[in-house]
């Protein structure tokens, strides 16, 4: 740590008020001292933030002057944020020969989880952190967050040691054990492997210029702005250039207006905006009062210490909270505090990133007129530059987008992904769907097969594991809907893609290094990705992308060495975790005139209109993470900095972009479909409004939200009405079963799709199997177990069931959720069949169980068959038949089986009565039972109808008649849900017919 205590002159601090542009401030200041000399200017040396902050400074200095071209002055990034920790690495007359180099990030992510996974609990011997890779790394992350946090502060490890164990839970007191020992060995290791860790020679840098300067103050103009001190090591190295004869401070929106007390007060509350450089004044040390304004000589700032309405209201909004007491004397707020400051709250996310975008495409219609959304919410980010894309503008998000989210980097990652689900049909067809995958072949074709594999191969349940489980289902697959060409064409693709990945499979079958299988990774994805004309790795590294992407590779690969040998199981989970903490951004500006930013680059300049989006808490200020190795007592205890205090770095942020001139604040009142809370900052602001008396609050310029709703609104509501298409009567379909005759009772248009159209709804893919395989199943057991026992029922009837349960249900049971839901379901359906089966077998002369049965019916066209498949017909020993269906779901109303509209079993009745179903004369159908088979409680129950003199079974034969009689009518329509109180319980072609939206406009 550097003696600051001796100053060799008085501090020279200034400040540059919020509501001027930092960079341009600074920018005109330094052409207007040296005279526009640029020989003079070249000389000067000017610390900065972040190297994103020394782009803005170079592009201020170029708007100064009109764009003409300028020697620029030495640029440097003090490295004030995490992924700016390379601080002075370019500095002149610094020896970094001696200094080690940083340790990689992935080198010590890696290195870190091996520390978690080798540990074992000294207690017991056992692992006794996690046992996954993939946990390992989640936890160095938050580990190598730990140590930076520490090595901020300039903490030492000893202070583990006061932390007392028998005070904390025993998941705390396991968690510092391990601490303990791993802060013991870390260094040591951190010093073997030839590095420093980031934040310590970062410390290490700035702490060696601070000395050098200290004993040779240099001969030219230094100057450090736009920091406020947060880092130790940074506030040392301010305090030591506040006081050199040529240094110079300048802070960004320092308070120097507020009187004694509430300063003070400031000095003690963590959370306010100017706490961090409240505490950097007092290091320096000087005075608040000796701090100047840092302006360019003749402007109208010169000399004044005036300030601005709109930062007078922000301060009396921002004020500690035991000073709050002054609201109840407030004077009236100056209307120019207020003119340019809007607020919009949006109904949810999407219409928020929409109003914005339509905002920042009306700057553009003002010629040179700049704009920014301001937000530390990245969803918004990316989704106001995906709503500019309606008006074809690019737009980039400066805080950039994780690596892992880059084309390349998905396709990385899906290889992994298939290869780990054993090409699972999501993973395969994932991958598949791709825009680099190709496989060699020409990309339109790869894409053609890929459809065909998708439509008739991988529908239904998972096939077995790996290529083989593929080529099975392709070999089994209808050859009725896949002439041989084309099977020969997509075993052909499964060979390439086997000859591909063959090296990563050879790998599974032993241990290796994760060079090698990063290697082998490497060597696939180029192979996969190659196209007949195209070289993969072409494809694969092109653009900043792919760029970045090998770049983290090379990184992977050059720390790969450090790490145990390991499975190439966890690959995958390597690469998640590793690509998510790299960033790609962009090298050049997608457009000249807009600009995303984040809080810290707002600090640092202004646009002439400026919105604030994302003003919810837990965005403005984040929520602070849980930290998993030690809890918030316990970070107090041991020195570290509490969450508030990067609350209070947030607000200065808020507070220096909501001082320009042209602001309009955004929110969203409900996000992912939750209600949000306003952040602090906007609640406060409205508090010292209606304590003013201003009880209108601020402007709401509602007409952007309804010209964004314009953007979606049709000009005109035309009604929608049902689709009712006629198709010609050739085409109609001559046969239907008792099941579908329901169906185009209910829904016309869905025998329309499903016969006239041969429409088929997809199965999922990987299905599980869902309610209607479970009615099958139990279907099927039962049908099996009647023929098994039609003329004698046995006294170990139930085990008799239960066994062909078994058999029935087969490979199913080796499901989890099947074995645990399912199977005790049918145990007690089994126990209630059974029990009923004894009573009433007695009274049975004759049962057919899933038979077959058709009757025929003479229409204007020609003759219509009516099928069925009747669950079971019992003929009674006095002559009655009744007729039976099994229902695992919902059963028809009295009201709906009465009035026709689910005449399944009516029909089925007038088959029977007709002597149509085979192995079963026919006669009087007395009953209609429908047995309902939960499992649940009851496990089943049974409801009957009663069909007297045949009432129910003509009536339903009759309604059929009628409905052949109106559609052999060339007019008569195939309408969508005639009735929709009656729709379809079950409806495939519901999205074909749109019925939400015609149904709305009718009233349903």
């Amino acid at each position: 740590m550097v003696n600051i205590s001796q100053k060799a002159r008085r501090a020279s601090v200034y400040t540059v008020s919020a509501n001027r542009s930092f960079v341009d401030v600074l920018a005109a200041g330094l052409i207007n001292e040296t005279a526009d000399d640029q020989l003079r200017l070249a000389n000067y040396t000017i610390l900065l933030p972040t190297r994103r902050a020394c782009r803005a400074l170079t592009e201020a200095f170029l708007r100064q002057r009109g764009g003409a071209p300028l020697i620029l002055p030495s640029l440097l990034a003090l490295g004030d944020t995490d992924e700016e920790c390379m601080a002075l690495e370019e500095t002149p007359g610094l020896d970094l020969a001696t200094l080690p180099p940083v340790m990689p990030d992935i080198r010590r992510i890696l290195t870190l989880a091996d520390q978690i996974l080798a540990w074992r609990s000294p207690a017991s011997g056992e692992q006794g952190l996690v046992s996954t890779p993939g946990h390992a790394l989640l936890l160095a992350g938050e580990l190598a967050r730990f140590l930076d946090q520490v090595q901020t502060e300039r903490l030492s490890f000893e202070g583990l040691e006061a932390l007392v164990p028998e005070d904390l839970a025993a998941h705390w007191q396991d968690t510092l054990e391990f601490l303990r020992h791993f802060t013991k060995v870390w260094p040591l290791e951190v010093q073997a492997l030839g590095f420093l860790e980031p934040i310590e020679r970062r410390n290490r840098l700035l702490e060696a210029k601070a000395e050098q300067w200290m004993a040779s103050p240099p001969q030219s103009e230094v100057i450090a702005a736009g920091s406020t001190g947060s880092i130790p090591a940074t506030a040392d190295l301010l305090a030591v250039i506040a006081g050199l004869p040529l240094g110079r401070i300048l802070l960004p929106g320092l308070d120097i207006h507020s009187d004694e007390e509430n300063w003070s007060a400031v000095e003690r509350e963590a959370t306010h905006p100017q706490f961090a450089m409240a505490n950097l004044l007092k290091r320096i040390p000087i005075e608040r009062k000796e701090v100047k304004e840092w302006c360019v000589e003749g402007s109208p700032e010169a000399g004044s210490r005036h300030e601005t309405p709109r930062i007078s209201l922000l301060r009396e909004s921002l004020r500690p909270a035991e000073t709050t007491t002054a609201w109840q004397s407030l004077d009236q707020i100056a209307p120019e505090a207020l003119s340019g400051l809007s607020l919009l709250e949006c109904a949810n996310e999407t219409e928020e990133a929409g109003v914005i975008a339509l905002l920042l495409r009306h700057v553009l219609e003002t010629n040179g007129k700049t704009g920014a959304l301001v937000t530390s919410d990245r969803r918004l980010a990316r989704r106001v530059a995906a709503a500019l894309g309606r008006w074809n503008i690019s737009i980039d998000d400066s805080s950039g987008i994780p690596l892992s989210e880059t084309p390349p980097a998905i396709f990385m990652r899906l290889i992994a992904a298939m290869v780990e689900e054993d090409f699972a049909p999501v993973a395969f067809l994932a991958f598949s769907k791709h825009p680099l995958a190709a496989i060699g072949y020409e990309t339109e074709h790869f894409r053609s097969l890929i459809r065909i594999f998708d439509r008739y191969i991988l529908r239904g349940p998972r096939p077995s594991g790996g290529i083989s489980g593929l080529r099975g289902v392709l070999a089994s697959a209808d050859s009725r809907r896949l002439n041989e060409d084309t099977k020969h064409s997509l075993s052909a693709l499964l060979d390439a893609l086997e000859r591909c990945v063959l090296p990563v499979i050879e790998l599974a079958k032993r241990k290796a290094s994760l060079n090698e299988i990063v290697d082998a990774y490497i060597a696939i994805a180029e192979s996969l990705s190659t196209t007949d004309t195209e070289a993969g790795a072409i494809r694969l590294w092109a653009g900043e992308n792919g760029e970045a992407l090998a770049l983290f590779f090379a990184e992977l690969r050059a720390a790969a060495d450090a790490v145990l040998v390991r499975s190439p199981t966890e690959y995958p989970a390597i690469l998640e975790v590793l690509l998510g903490r790299h960033v790609v951004r962009p090298r050049h500006k997608k457009h000249p005139r807009l600009n995303i930013w984040g809080p810290l680059e707002a600090r640092m300049q202004q646009a002439d209109f400026l919105i604030i989006g994302g003003l919810n808490e837990g965005s403005w200020p984040r929520e602070p993470n849980p930290d998993p190795w030690l809890s918030k007592p316990m970070l107090q205890r041991f020195g570290l900095p509490s969450p508030e205090q990067r609350i209070g770095l947030s607000a200065h942020d808020f507070a220096q972009a909501i001082a320009g001139p042209n602001v309009v604040l955004t929110r969203a009142r409900k996000v992912d479909g939750a209600p949000t809370v306003p952040t602090r900052w906007l609640s406060r602001l409205r508090s010292v409004l209606t304590a003013a008396g201003h009880d209108v609050g601020l402007a709401t310029p509602h007409q952007w939200i309804e010209w964004h709703q314009m953007l979606g609104r049709p000009k005109q509501t035309k009604r929608i009405l049902p689709p009712a298409p006629i198709p010609p009567i050739a085409v109609r379909p001559k046969k239907l079963s008792v099941t579908r005759v329901e169906e185009w009772m209910r829904d016309p248009y869905s025998i329309y799709a499903r016969y006239i159209l041969n429409l088929r709804k997809l199965d999922p893919l990987e299905a599980d199997p869902g309610a209607a395989d479970r009615g099958t199943i139990i279907h099927e057991a039962l049908d099996v177990f009647l023929r098994k026992h039609a003329d004698h029922f046995p006294d170990d009837a139930l085990t008799s069931l239960l066994d062909i349960g078994k058999t029935v249900f087969g490979a199913s049971l080796g499901r989890p959720a099947i074995r645990a839901f399912w199977w005790p379901r049918f145990e007690r359906i089994a126990e209630w069949f059974v029990e009923k089966e004894r009573g009433r077998r007695a009274g049975i002369s004759q049962s057919l169980s899933e038979g077959r049965g058709h009757i025929t019916i003479s229409t204007a066209n020609g003759p219509f068959t009516l099928t069925a498949i009747v669950d079971r017909i019992d003929r009674r020993a006095g002559g009655g038949m009744e007729i039976i269906d099994y229902k695992t779901g919902a059963v028809p109303s009295r009201k709906e089986v009465e009035y026709g509209y689910s005449p399944q079993l009516s029909l089925e009745a007038a088959i029977a009565t007709s002597g149509g179903f085979e192995k079963m004369d026919g006669g009087d159908v007395e009953t209609l039972a429908y047995w309902r088979l939960t499992g649940g409680d009851p496990s089943g129950e049974i409801r009957t109808f009663t069909n007297d003199d045949g009432t129910l079974s003509t009536n339903a034969l009759l309604g059929l008649e009628r409905l052949l009689e109106v559609f052999s009518k060339a007019e008569t329509a195939y309408q969508a849900i005639p009735a929709p109180a009656y729709r379809p319980r079950y409806n495939d072609f519901e999205h074909l017919e749109r019925f939400r939206e015609w149904a709305d406009v009718e009233g349903d």
